[in-house]
């Protein structure tokens, strides 16, 4: 039997009274996109960073690749790569020269430099200081540093923290396709789209402890909200939408019928044996609904 890419039990770090994690819990099979979500001072970064092996446990075992990573495994190392918050390049150096010299610590050939730049789209910026690329650019050179190695786990810490749209996306696809290769892949994000997206498994963290995991779509499932089925409002009369089986409600307001049911499929059908889908919308719960169900809504620092 293959044994887990990441397996971590009973995992404690605490600094003087405060209590950072707390326990935690946490298998992750090869090839599994995992997603680490939670608020302010959850307790994720300092959680990955113990199992990358930056970070020492107070207690509790974490093995990857089904290695111990603590008393520090120098076995473990050439096999994980790690993005952390902020990037951080060599002075001066170029795109090329700063992957070749990562390429070089890990006894890469040189046309690995080459295959990287163009997995991460920076194949016209080789000759570009690492201080004239973009904020998106520089974070996908620090991506691809991460794996120039070819590591079989990838740990990713707020990767599109602070880029724009078009720029997070862009991660997006090099993230789906390293996964795709094969990599295991545990990442942080504070944006609930992303790890909808991306990942496969999810583990809502709050304060040191991990609250449920499950995948994206068993973990809304469960909140067991209704979904909102919107029409314009000459699709139907209101009154009758009122009648259909599996309607709980429905209203019209400002040109738009909204009905509300948990049966979905069955509203949706008898909409279409009336030809009355104009305007069709449907919605229902996000993981942003798991996400403040179990974590609150209060503010954090």
């Amino acid at each position: 039997m293959t044994a887990p890419a990441i397996e971590v039990h009973g995992l404690v770090k605490q600094y003087g009274d405060l209590v950072v994690v707390n326990g935690i819990d946490l298998v992750v099979e090869p090839g599994t996109f995992v997603g680490l979500l939670g608020p302010n001072g959850a307790g994720k970064t300092t959680t990955m960073e113990m199992i990358e092996g930056l970070r020492k446990p107070d207690s509790g075992t974490i093995e990857v690749l089904g290695m111990p990573v603590w008393p520090r495994n120098p076995k473990v190392l050439p096999r994980i790569g790690v993005q952390l918050q902020s990037s951080a390049f060599f002075e001066r150096l170029t795109a090329g020269e700063q992957l070749r010299a990562f390429a070089d610590i890990y006894g890469m050939p040189a046309k690995r430099v080459d295959e990287m730049l163009e997995l991460v789209g920076l194949t016209g910026k080789q000759k570009t200081r690492t201080e004239g690329l973009s904020g998106g650019q520089q974070q996908r050179l620090s991506l691809a540093c991460a794996l120039v190695h070819d590591p079989e786990v990838v740990f990713l810490d707020e990767p599109t923290a602070g880029l724009d749209p078009q720029a997070r996306r862009n991660l997006w696809d090099v993230l789906q396709a390293i996964n795709d290769r094969g990599h295991t892949v545990m990442l942080t994000t504070h944006f609930m789209d992303e790890a909808e997206v991306l990942c496969d498994e999810i583990a809502v963290m709050d304060n040191g402890k991990v609250l449920t995991s499950d995948r994206p779509r068993a973990l809304i499932a469960s909140l067991g909200q209704a979904h909102r089925i919107l029409l314009d409002d000459h699709a139907l009369p209101v009154e009758e939408a009122k009648s259909l089986p599996g309607v709980e409600a429905a209203v019209s307001d400002n040109g738009t019928l909204a009905i509300t049911t948990h049966d979905t499929a069955r509203v949706l059908a008898e909409l279409a044996t009336l030809d009355a889908l104009d305007g069709l919308q449907v919605s229902g719960a996000t993981l942003e609904d798991v996400f403040l169900s179990l974590t609150g809504r209060e503010f954090r620092a």
